[in-house]
């Protein structure tokens, strides 16, 4: 860790790892550790959700020593949405807090493990407000956005997808990395109209478009679709990375491109140790999960949350894409 000419504070680089419910933040959280670990980069994670409980990885703070959601719901008598919503504002009025948990594990790369309520990256200011204070403690964050690949299979869910992962890369206000995750699953879901490379570098959308007119029911919504469409393409700024956190190729290439988002650099020495990881033999391939863990990763109830989500991922609401593009024209209107 460097010192930063802006002040006495060190610079420190790490990861917010944000996303809906079910789309594999823990899992995530837990395999970068055990990845950069691995190629020598000292890791610390910090568990921003009240709600998760029995975290698989090493955790370095916990919010729950703060506040917990179940508390918040048991004494004021809110629901998870709220009560999500209530912790991450009591976060905020308790920077001090954070920051002397933090100060304990200079020197180390940070994940920080986020709730998994949409509202909180696309139009609640508390988290970006939590993101900025980092920032200001010389931080240098980038945001890695989880969706499921399962979105791939259902064009209507993926435009929905798109216009979420938009709207957060421009509430949240961090270098932004989309990422599919679990990719090694994404054959169990369905076959895909279009090869990968069509989702994960966003091509021409039209043809999604064209592809949903096909459906009798969203024949009706050509001409919505077409428009949300267009303000995708309009901003052009959503890519995705591939994601199969079993795979060390496909680590190597989301961290870099978290290293290439957030300016971070470690030198030779990490060089030399990711060339020996990925050039490992077969048998000594990266595998990090337990039995337990595998549930999660495969979307089933592993348990361990308390703000009463399922792990399996919640398909978009239908209103949800319409929300996403009210969010877009309003942000656009405000920058004109």
């Amino acid at each position: 860790m460097s010192e930063s000419s802006e002040g006495s504070s060190p610079l420190a680089f790490g990861q917010v790892v944000i996303g809906p419910p079910g789309s594999g933040k823990t899992t995530y959280c837990h395999g970068m550790q055990e990845f950069l670990g691995r190629v020598g980069r000292a890791v610390a994670v910090v568990n921003l959700d009240p709600a998760n409980e029995g975290m698989p990885y090493s955790c370095a703070v916990d919010i729950s020593e703060l506040i917990t959601l179940t508390d918040v719901m048991e004494n004021l008598k809110l629901g998870p949405n709220g009560g999500l919503i209530y912790c991450m504002e009591y976060l905020e009025a308790n920077f001090d807090w954070l920051q002397e948990k933090l100060a304990a594990f200079r020197g180390h790369y940070y994940l920080f493990d986020c709730p998994g309520q949409v509202e909180l990256y696309t139009h609640h200011d508390a988290l970006k407000n939590v993101f900025a204070q980092l920032a200001k403690w010389n931080f240098r964050l980038a945001a890695v956005h989880l969706v499921d690949s399962h979105y791939c299979t259902d064009p209507g869910k993926f435009i929905s997808v798109l216009c979420t992962s938009l709207s957060t890369m421009l509430h949240v206000e961090l270098p932004h990395v989309n990422v599919l995750s679990k990719m090694d699953l994404i054959e169990q879901y369905g076959k895909l109209a279009f090869n990968l490379d069509y989702y994960t570098e966003v091509l021409d959308l039209s043809y999604l478009v064209d592809h949903l007119a096909s459906d009798p029911f969203f024949r009706n919504y050509r001409r919505l679709n077409a428009k949300l469409v267009e303000v995708i393409e309009d901003y052009s700024l959503v890519s995705f990375v591939p994601l199969n956190v079993q795979d060390k190729d496909s680590m190597r290439q989301v961290m870099q491109a978290v290293d290439k988002a957030n300016g971070c650099s470690f030198g030779d020495q990490e060089h030399r140790s990711l060339e020996a990881l990925m050039s490992a033999a077969v048998g000594a391939d990266f595998h990090f999960a337990s039995a337990g863990e595998v549930c999660a990763i495969s979307g089933q109830d592993g348990g361990g949350r308390s703000d009463g989500y399922v792990t399996h991922p919640t398909p978009p609401q239908p209103h949800s894409a319409l929300t996403a593009l009210l969010l877009l024209l309003l942000k656009g209107l405000s920058v004109v």
